[in-house]
């Protein structure tokens, strides 16, 4: 969310990047909230005028009583009681002002960072470098739920049963990879100092609209019925959540936590979700990443952040490559994202495995995070990464490291973790 100030004084800027993300049915809005704002000012104004006078008032009143000129002092305050209906007036007015600035204040989108390139949608998104020598093998790699199937590793049958399409039972040593993956990736951000969290996998609606859009949010969250609940869609909502309402003395930044959590979205949408696949489903794992920061630092953290998920994936011989995301397709809060994409030697070609954004001060000042600075509180900064998410990782770790006897080797940092296993073979 912007700083109303900022648009008052900047309406071309904010109409322009509106125009860039390509989303100009908002532009009235600039005009509309700058209205509304200086109605509101006017508002506050005549109300603190009126509030000013009646202390003066209350002490002319108080003067004509003691001097005995009651018949003055009753004129006086007739005027008290016409000004105090005035400013019930204005009070209620104000309430509706301030309401439907934040309304639409929550729907204009952040200012984008000037590196962002310009485009449409993902379609339009830049591939920045690549790390590691895509390969496709000369034999033919199974779709990755056959592979999962050839250890008896996956149950989708059974799942589709009990909870309908998008959920999975992992079973066996497909199960305890999943896990040993989660506690690699646990102890690799460790390592980086980062610090290790269980957050709520639950959160209030106040979190919710201070961590996304609403676009996003009827996408994406799961409403717990008669309950102010919602089930979180990544750890990211609750991590950046626990500092809601709260000052952070400057000296003790950045806070630098990583977060492990089941997640549940609704997917809702174009993609929707494939019967025999777990790239796309309704509940999964993840490790993530967050970073609350002073402004100046936030670009440098972002580096750090996308490049720990490139180093972890590159740690475990897979492939990836960084996309720079386009105006078109960074969701509203966000400044600047990376996604990181792992190959595929199936389908010859990359695909997504986490994304990395920078959302400045977007998320703060929703969720009202303020520093205690030297000079003076102002918005702290907020980012975040996925470290892994393994129903993805799964499916590059599977097909990476897939044998044509149809065994999976173990790269030796994941070893300690599987029990000293190297490969895990056909029972």
């Amino acid at each position: 969310m912007l700083d109303i100030k900022f648009v008052r004084e900047n309406p071309d800027i904010v109409k322009q990047n509106i125009k860039n993300k390509f989303q100009d049915a908002k532009l009235p809005l600039v005009d509309e909230v700058i209205s509304l704002d200086a109605e509101s000012r006017a508002t506050q104004q005549e109300a603190d005028n009126i509030r000013s006078q009646r202390n003066k008032l209350s002490k002319e009143i108080g003067a004509l009583m003691a001097q005995g000129k009651k018949e003055e002092a009753e004129e006086i305050k007739k005027k008290v009681t016409a000004n105090a209906d005035r400013l019930a007036e204005l009070e209620v007015k104000e309430t509706e002002l301030a309401e439907k600035i934040k309304k639409i204040m929550m729907t204009i989108p952040n200012i984008i960072d000037p590196s962002v390139p310009i485009g449409k949608d993902d379609s339009e998104n830049v591939e920045i470098q690549k790390y590691g020598e895509p390969i496709v093998p000369d034999f033919e790699i199974p779709y990755h739920t056959d592979i999962m199937e050839s250890f008896n590793g996956i149950d989708l049958d059974a799942a589709g049963r009990v909870a309908g399409n998008g959920f999975y039972y992992l079973m066996g040593d497909i199960a305890r990879l999943h896990s040993s993956i989660i506690s690699y990736a646990r102890d690799f951000m460790i390592n980086r100092g980062f610090t290790y969290c269980v957050p709520p996998f639950m959160i209030r609606s106040e979190v919710v609209n201070g961590v996304m859009s609403f676009a996003e949010m009827d996408a994406m969250m799961y409403k717990i019925e008669g309950e102010d609940l919602y089930l979180i869609g990544t750890s990211e909502h609750s991590m950046i959540g626990k500092y809601i309402n709260t000052i952070v003395k400057e000296e003790t930044l950045p806070h630098t936590l990583t977060s492990y959590s089941p997640c549940f979205r609704k997917e809702k949408g174009a993609h929707g979700i494939e019967e025999r696949s777990v790239y796309r489903i309704h509940q999964f794992e993840k490790q993530e990443m967050i970073v609350v920061c002073k402004p100046e630092d936030s670009m440098m953290w972002f580096d750090k952040l996308w490049q720990n998920t490139v180093d972890l994936f590159r740690s475990l011989d897979i492939p990836v490559r960084t996309l720079e995301c386009c105006s078109g397709d960074l969701a509203d809060l966000k400044v600047k994202s990376i996604d990181v994409e792992a190959w595929s030697p199936r389908q010859k070609k990359y695909f997504e495995v986490g994304s990395c954004s920078n959302l400045g001060d977007a998320q703060a000042r929703r969720l009202k995070i303020r520093v205690d600075g030297k000079d003076g509180r102002y918005f702290a900064h907020t980012l975040n990464n996925t470290v892994v998410a393994p129903p993805r990782m799964l499916i590059a770790f599977l097909e990476n490291n897939l044998n044509e006897d149809g065994s999976v080797n173990i790269p030796v940092p994941l070893r300690p973790y599987m029990g000293g296993m190297e490969k895990i073979v056909k029972k």
